[in-house]
C-alpha cells in the first residue's frame, strides 16, 4: 500500500507575541522566525516520523525550494510536486505565551492544483492506496470523487471548513478527520457525541475521528462503536502542527493494523510531544520518541 499527501505547502511566519491581537490593536511581536509548514507538509512529515512510506503532490512557487529540500530531508517522494510561477502559499501564525495560536493563509500556488494534475498524479496510484487529503489545495471536492472512483482509501481533513469542505461528498471518504469546530459546521450539532451520530447517520460507511483538545479525541467506526482517549499533559509551547501529528501518527498506527484504541494512544503522545516544541515541522516527533514516551507516560 502507498500513501499519498495531496494537499498544501506553505512558508509559515511564526510572530510570538505575548497574546493574540485584538480588532483595532496594534501589538510588537517578540520574534519572527519561518518554517515550512501546510497541513499537507505537517501530515506528510508526521506519517513519515510515524513510519511510513510517503508520496507527495502539490505545488510550489518561485519561493519554494526550502519546502522542496524539507521533502527531500525527511525522505519524501516529491515526483508529483509541480514548480509553478507565483508564490508559494504561506502563513502568517501568531503564537502567544501559553501556546495557543491564530493563523491567517494565503493559498499562493495551492490554489493552482488543476484536474489535470490530479489526473497524472493518480495515474501512478492503484485501488487500497491511501489518499490523505485536506482542505488547502483548489479542487478538493473533484480530487476526491477522481480518487475514489479509482478505488484509492480516503482519509479526509476538512480544515478549513469553509463552503468548499461543506460542498464535498463523504461518501467518497473512508476516514472523516474533523475537530469540533468542523465538526459543528459539517453536523449541525455542537456536542461530541451528538456530532459523531450525526455524521454516522448520513454516512454509515464513515470511520470518524473527532479531535477534542485538552479533553481528547473519540472515534467511530462503520458500526457506530466508539472509542476515546484522553491527552499526554505537557507544558504547552506552541500548538500550530499538534492535530497534524495526531493525524499521522493516528493513520500510521490503524494502517499498520494496530487497534483503535492503540492508535489514539500512539497519536495523543505524539501530538503531546509536539506541543512541546516550538514551529510546526521541527515539533513534530520521531517514532522512536513516541516508542519511548509510551513505555512510561500517562494519557489521561
Amino acid at each position: 500500500m502507498k500513501v499519498l499527501v495531496f494537499g498544501s505547502l506553505n512558508i509559515d511566519r511564526t510572530y510570538r507575541v505575548s497574546h493574540l491581537v485584538q480588532a483595532g490593536e496594534t501589538l510588537s511581536a517578540q520574534s519572527l522566525s519561518y518554517f515550512c509548514g501546510g497541513k499537507g507538509f505537517n501530515q506528510a512529515i508526521a506519517l513519515k516520523r510515524a513510519g511510513m512510506e510517503v508520496f507527495f503532490a502539490g505545488a510550489v512557487g518561485n519561493d519554494g525550494q526550502m519546502l522542496l529540500d524539507a521533502l527531500d530531508q525527511n525522505g519524501i517522494d516529491r515526483s508529483h510536486v509541480l514548480c509553478l510561477e507565483g508564490n508559494t502559499g504561506h502563513a502568517v501564525i501568531q503564537v502567544d505565551d501559553r501556546g495557543q495560536n491564530s493563523i491567517i493563509i494565503l493559498p499562493g500556488t495551492n490554489g493552482q492544483i488543476t484536474a489535470d494534475q490530479m489526473r497524472a498524479v493518480l495515474a501512478d496510484f492503484d485501488p487500497g492506496d491511501l489518499l490523505v487529503a485536506q482542505n488547502e489545495i483548489s479542487g478538493i471536492g473533484e480530487l476526491l470523487r477522481m480518487a475514489a472512483q479509482k478505488g484509492l482509501r480516503i482519509a479526509f481533513n476538512p480544515a478549513p471548513c469553509d463552503e468548499r469542505a461543506l460542498a464535498c461528498d463523504l461518501s467518497c471518504v473512508d476516514t472523516l478527520i474533523i475537530n469540533e469546530t468542523e465538526g459543528a459546521a459539517l453536523s449541525g450539532q455542537t456536542e461530541s457525541r451528538l456530532i459523531m451520530d450525526r455524521l454516522h447517520s448520513r454516512y454509515p460507511r464513515l470511520k470518524i475521528l473527532l479531535t477534542l483538545g485538552s479533553s481528547g479525541s473519540m472515534f467511530m467506526d462503520e458500526e457506530g462503536c466508539t472509542d476515546t482517549c484522553g491527552i499526554y499533559p505537557v507544558q504547552a509551547v506552541d500548538t500550530t502542527a499538534a492535530g497534524d501529528t495526531f493525524i499521522g501518527y493516528f493513520l500510521c498506527a490503524v494502517s499498520g493494523g494496530h487497534p483503535v484504541r492503540e492508535a489514539l494512544r500512539r497519536a495523543a503522545v505524539a501530538a503531546g510531544i509536539s506541543v512541546s516544541r516550538k514551529g510546526a515541522e521541527p515539533s513534530i516527533p520521531l517514532k522512536a520518541e513516541v516508542g519511548e514516551a509510551l513505555k512510561t507516560c500517562a494519557v489521561l
